[in-house]
């Protein structure tokens, strides 16, 4: 996501720190976060390079395939057409499921450390989206009527996959991964006619029976924001993107390299 946006940065000229919002889920919110708090975009510095920079890797290394079993993965394709929009029913449903997955579990210290040092604020444009685990309701912090949240506590819950990682509470509840209700939380954008919106979806480079499921919430979510009157642009990675990336999203081994390809593909969106 940061190659990709890096690139149309240094394609078409532009400075993506000045939109008018930001919205994010697990490591889309981080993304987010940096950008709201003006932060540069990471670049590649060599071939298959990975240059420094807070994207709270270490927390979360190597444990994809867990999450992919016992996570977000088992919860996201309860989230389409009938449970996407806010349906009783399915957050009765994800409810259901989030209330067996333990209290406990490895925290995202570390990350939460970085977001501080970060300092990023709710200033009106950034939005990050979480599900409540008692209700199996998405909350976004940051949006008129959220409850009041640091962005390091939301950014951090943003990212905690059930069955992986601890809930992170705040306040009274407690919150999990923005990915259990949508992979991409497009309608959260608050966006109105003639809105450029771009959404990130490092998801659509999947090829399992999930990715069907993801399919299907994400059209439900486009259609909210066209109906809205708002012009979507929809990218996931290209063919050299999705190999650089690999299945594990989570491993550090590859990250250079999909850095590098995310910005070469931003650099081709952007002359397109």
């Amino acid at each position: 996501m940061t190659g990709v946006l890096a690139g149309l940065e240094d394609g078409a000229g532009a400075d993506l720190h000045g939109v008018e919002s930001f919205v994010g889920t697990s490591a889309g919110a981080i993304v987010a976060a940096h950008l709201a708090a003006g932060k540069p975009l990471r670049r590649p510095r060599g071939p298959g390079a990975a240059p420094p920079g807070p994207d709270g890797d270490g927390e979360r290394r190597g444990l994809l395939r867990t999450a992919a079993r016992w996570g977000w993965a088992a919860t996201s394709p309860l989230a389409p057409v009938a449970t996407a929009l806010s349906a009783p029913g399915g957050a009765l449903v994800r409810s259901a499921m989030l209330s067996r997955a333990p209290d406990t579990g490895r925290t995202l210290g570390r990350l939460h450390g970085e977001l501080e040092r970060v300092g990023a604020r709710f200033d009106g444009r950034l939005r990050v989206c979480c599900v409540d685990r008692r209700s199996g309701r998405r909350v976004v912090f940051g949006a008129p009527g959220a409850p009041p949240a640091s962005v390091a506590d939301a950014v951090t819950a943003s990212c905690a996959i059930p069955w992986v990682f601890a809930p992170v509470r705040i306040g009274e509840r407690e919150y999990v991964d923005g990915g259990v209700w949508s992979v991409t939380n497009l309608d959260a954008a608050p966006a109105r006619r003639d809105t450029e919106v771009l959404c990130l979806d490092p998801t659509a480079s999947l090829r399992s029976p999930l990715r069907q499921a993801f399919r299907v919430a994400i059209a439900v979510e486009l259609q909210v924001l066209r109906g809205r009157g708002a012009r979507v642009r929809h990218v996931g990675p290209d063919a050299e993107a999705a190999e650089a990336m690999g299945t594990d999203f989570m491993a550090t081994g590859a990250s250079g390299a999909a850095l590098a390809a995310g910005y070469r593909q931003g650099r081709a969106l952007a002359a397109g």
